[in-house]
């Protein structure tokens, strides 16, 4: 098959890695890609919402399949503006309709999915920018920690979780009136606190049937022992201690089949990626959040334990035709590391020279904010690699993960210390 990926992350790299290890990939495309896919696959400078060129690469280059990698594209309804195209309506594609991306688009839209279908999820409610007032009261109402979400997209960054009322107010005031992540929070939810252990849960659906790929935990904040401000994810590992088979069980008949049950029900096209966000309260699975893709960084670590054909499966997936479809599962232990620009989240330096990629043995660098400059390769973005290794227990992983980053640097690098500590602990 001739596929191409849309997007430019360490999620992307990740999924060309391993789609271009399948010999059903004759070619393989990454658009726009970054150095890292340059190297496995041909990177086109085409932007992931530029739907007119896109289609014209999917007809000039003959593609089978498109796999949508972020959310933008999916929100802003690339599929239907492929199956509104006589010449393109019938490439196949990994990626929901935008009525579906909804779940990931509308933070408002999916909180309400969950309870019209009784998935288990914490309590919320939605303000919009002239209710200030009436959230502030709000909140008088409710426990420490303030959970409070913009509603819209704001690159995984629109979350602020407030320890003490004065702060929880400064935060919605800046959220709603000030535009703090601009449209995304015209509106905003204050959803209660659930206190437990974070669980990404990943399923490809053909919108009837599904296959559960391998779980993992990410690490959201950017400091040591999630300290400071959200990021789009400094880490990942996989398998996670306590996500056994009973709970498992548990997520596929609470939170899984009720979901694709659901969206069967409101005749939402979905063929694609569900991310699940779960806390595990006490042994019981709540919804935190819905994406309609795979995370980053949990791609890097999910896509290194699957020992099946990804293409195949991706393929069965846009056909509609997954019924019966599974996977093999490499019973390794994988740890990623997310290596970062000094100041991101916030403001932060490009155009640094990066050192030591060839050195790393025995772990996989996906490249994210990357981009080849005169024999060189430097940052581009916040998040510049992930580094994944595997082992045989979770130890080992982060060992070898941490070793392999040990030999990259550039100048005002970071990194999280403390990948999957937590998790050892367990």
């Amino acid at each position: 098959m001739r596929i191409l990926i849309i997007g430019s992350g360490g999620r992307e790299h990740a999924f060309a890695w391993k789609l271009s290890r399948s010999p059903n990939c004759d070619k393989l495309f990454v658009a726009p890609g970054n150095a890292g896919t340059a190297q496995i696959a041909t990177n086109v400078p085409i932007a992931v919402d530029d739907f007119k060129n896109l289609g014209r690469l999917c007809i000039d280059q003959k593609i089978d399949l498109v796999l949508v990698g972020p959310e933008v594209p999916l929100v802003k309804g690339i599929r239907n503006y492929f199956g509104e195209d006589e010449r393109l309506k019938n490439i196949l594609m990994v990626g929901p309709s935008k009525e579906g991306a909804q779940l990931e688009g509308s933070k408002d839209f999916s909180k309400q999915f969950m309870l019209r279908h009784g998935v288990p999820t914490a309590k919320a409610k939605t303000f919009f920018s002239n209710q200030t007032k009436e959230a502030e009261r709000y909140l008088e109402d409710l426990k420490p920690p303030y959970v409070l979400k913009a509603d819209g997209l704001a690159a995984g960054k629109g979350v602020i979780i407030s320890v003490s009322l004065v702060e929880a107010k400064s935060a919605i005031r800046e959220m709603l009136e000030d535009k703090k992540f601009g449209e995304a929070s015209a509106k905003v939810l204050i959803e209660e606190f659930l206190d437990g252990i974070e669980l990404s849960v990943f399923v490809v659906t053909d919108g009837k049937d599904y296959v559960i790929l391998p779980e993992a935990k990410d690490y959201k904040r950017i400091g040591d022992g999630d300290t400071g401000p959200n990021t789009g994810g400094m880490g990942s590992v996989s398998p996670v201690s306590f996500a056994d088979k009973a709970f498992m069980k548990k997520v596929e008949e609470d939170v899984v089949r009720p979901t694709i049950d659901g969206l069967k029900k409101e005749n939402i096209s979905y063929k694609g990626f569900i991310f699940i966000g779960l806390m595990n309260v006490n042994g019981e699975p709540y919804v935190i959040e819905y994406n309609a893709r795979m995370g980053d960084p949990e791609t890097q670590s999910v896509m290194m334990r699957i020992k099946s054909d990804l293409v195949d499966l991706l393929a069965a997936c846009a056909k509609g035709e997954l019924k019966n479809c599974w996977i093999e599962v490499d019973p390794s232990f994988v740890a990623t590391v997310v290596m970062a620009a000094g100041g991101y989240p916030d403001q932060y330096e490009k155009g640094k020279v990066i050192s030591g990629i060839g050195k790393v043995q025995g772990a996989q660098v996906f490249h994210a904010g990357t981009k080849a400059s005169d024999k060189n390769i430097v940052t581009d973005g916040g998040r510049v690699l992930a580094v994944t290794a595997s082992g045989n227990d979770m130890k080992e992983a982060i060992r070898n993960s941490y070793e392999a980053v040990g030999q990259i640097s550039w100048d005002n690098s970071y990194f999280r210390k403390d990948i999957g500590q937590d998790v050892l602990r367990t």
